[in-house]
């Protein structure tokens, strides 16, 4: 009897449990409920200002557990919005959010984001819509305002390397920002026409990023997306052409970092950087994977890996980087710009299957916005591995990498001898970008101040002419240079390896042939 009791009892707590998980399964894949903008008095005639309306219903679906905010096809203009938790902003396909083009509506002092969500959890904007900067339209309001006197700037009457005049970042709207958000939904949708930053994620947690679609070429500073201090990312299937850096990493908090990011499966093309780790590199970078990634048309590197804060960056893996008509394709940068810190560090970084063509001309001439051209007669500047006196860029491996470069070296261009090669100016404290050393006797690899950097399978080339060594390693300790093949050479010797102790030296081959059995193009290393 007490055991037909104990087992009726089981059975009911099995019974119960089974119900319960039903329940649960239940609730967890029921439709959300449809809150629609045109329900709460938005009108879709792309003049009426619609904030209240959208407002009123994202904060009406949250008070009631959450649910799909829709925006129906149309064009509806809006100020600034806050995303409450819970809500998934829906856009329909052909619905469009046009941004407010009075600079007042975006707040007295600093510019607010057109869509801001601060501290929200549960939260989406999703759908085959647009969300429309209409970034020309307010900047002619910032201008007026400005001349009027009715606005603050410090920096609008100061020329900037662009040879203009440009309003300070503070009174340009980013689109969206998310702070100190968890479980973010990002996809579908298409951003275009800002003035700033596109889209700043800072403190987020469990974000998912997918096909979205970002073009802006509307202004400087408008980076495609900026992940700032977030942890367990997923960016994928999305396209970015925009005037400042494509896909861009941050870390303003000492005590924080990007970590656990994966990129992949993503199309770029940038007036700045691609893909880049920096400038803002305070607590740093770690586990971060990146693969399949274009890039196309972009002014500077394709993949730029920097700290110059004080930042640490480990831990990383890039693979499957195919590259045309870009401006540099590996660039990575100990500094020291942050006087209050010690100088970073860099270590553990794996790039592989990396293919680049660097041309001679101006990557992204022709598209509005250009970066800012270099006054001084140049050569094609090389990838480089950089660190400082006494920090050295750690355990970076290059394996199956193939740069090719267009060459047009002129003699009267400036260049360096390789018996002076200590005054190529280390620059420690200055904005880190791959032609901050200025001219270099090099025009494939520069590695100067590192530690452990392994060659496999390397192959760089140029197609018409130039006179400077293809690869130099100056103060690169445990060089480990396993395959590296040159397509041809115009210098005697082609590589030089300098102050680099206990260096290693496996196939190093020109125009098909052995370094070894070449006198005119064998190994140089300088004692």
């Amino acid at each position: 009897m007490k055991k037909n009791k104990i087992k009726h009892m089981c059975s009911a707590l099995a019974s119960a449990w089974f119900l319960l998980l039903h329940l649960s399964a239940a609730k967890a894949t029921a439709p959300d409920k449809v809150y629609s903008i045109t329900s709460y008095g938005a009108v879709a005639d792309g003049k009426t200002d619609n904030t209240k309306a959208i407002q009123k219903t994202m904060n009406t679906a949250s008070e009631n557990g959450g649910g799909i905010v829709l925006v129906p096809k149309g064009n509806f203009v809006t100020g600034v919005l806050y995303l409450r938790s819970n809500v998934n902003l829906h856009f329909d396909k052909g619905a469009a959010l046009l941004a407010t083009t009075k600079r007042a509506d975006y707040g007295p002092n600093k510019a607010s984001a057109l869509i801001v969500a601060t501290d929200v959890n549960h939260v989406a904007i999703t759908g085959s819509g647009t969300i429309d900067g209409r970034g020309e339209a307010l900047l002619e309001d910032i201008y007026r305002m400005l001349r009027a006197g009715t606005l603050k700037d410090t920096e609008w009457q100061t020329y900037n390397p662009w040879n203009q005049k440009r309003p300070e970042e503070n009174n340009r709207p980013h689109l969206m920002d998310f702070k100190n958000c968890q479980d973010v939904t990002v996809k579908n949708i298409t951003i275009k026409n800002g003035l700033c930053w596109i889209q700043d994620y800072r403190d987020c947690r469990d974000m998912v990023i997918d096909s979205i679609k970002v073009e802006s070429n509307t202004f400087l500073n408008n980076d495609g997306i900026d992940l700032v201090d977030c942890q367990n990312v997923k960016l994928s299937n999305s396209f970015f052409n925009v005037a400042d850096d494509g896909i861009c990493l941050k870390s303003h908090n000492p005590k924080s970092a990007c970590e656990n990011i994966e990129i992949y499966n993503c199309r770029v093309r940038s007036s700045a950087s691609a893909v880049k780790f920096g400038t803002a590199s305070h607590g740093g970078f770690k586990k971060i994977k990146i693969h399949d990634i274009e890039v196309y048309d972009t002014y500077r590197s394709a993949i730029a890996i920097e700290t110059v804060d004080g930042g640490l960056i480990e831990d990383i893996d890039v693979r499957n980087i195919n590259a045309r008509n870009t401006g540099n394709a590996i660039f990575i940068r100990i500094g020291k710009r942050n006087k209050n810190a010690e100088p970073g560090i860099l270590r553990r970084v794996y790039i592989g299957n990396v293919k680049v063509q660097v041309p001679a001309g101006k990557p992204d001439k022709g598209y509005n916005m250009e970066g800012p051209i270099v006054r001084t007669k140049h050569n094609v500047f090389p990838s480089s591995i950089v660190g400082i006196p006494g920090h050295d860029v750690e355990d970076v491996t290059l394996e199956n990498i193939d740069i090719s470069y267009e060459g047009t070296v002129s003699k009267n261009y400036p260049k360096f001898s390789i018996s002076n090669l200590e005054n190529i100016p280390e620059v420690i404290g200055d904005y880190p970008e791959f032609s901050m050393f200025g001219d270099l006797p090099a025009w494939g690899f520069y590695t100067r101040h590192a530690n452990g950097i392994v060659f496999k399978n390397v192959k760089l080339s140029y197609k018409k002419n130039d006179l400077r060594k293809a690869a130099i390693f100056d103060d690169v300790k445990n060089l480990n240079i396993g395959s590296l093949n040159i397509n041809k050479t115009q210098a005697i010797p082609a590589v030089v390896i300098n102050n680099s102790p206990e260096a290693k030296v496996g196939s190093v081959k020109v125009a098909g042939k052995a370094s070894k059995s070449v006198q005119i193009i064998e190994l140089k290393i300088i004692k």
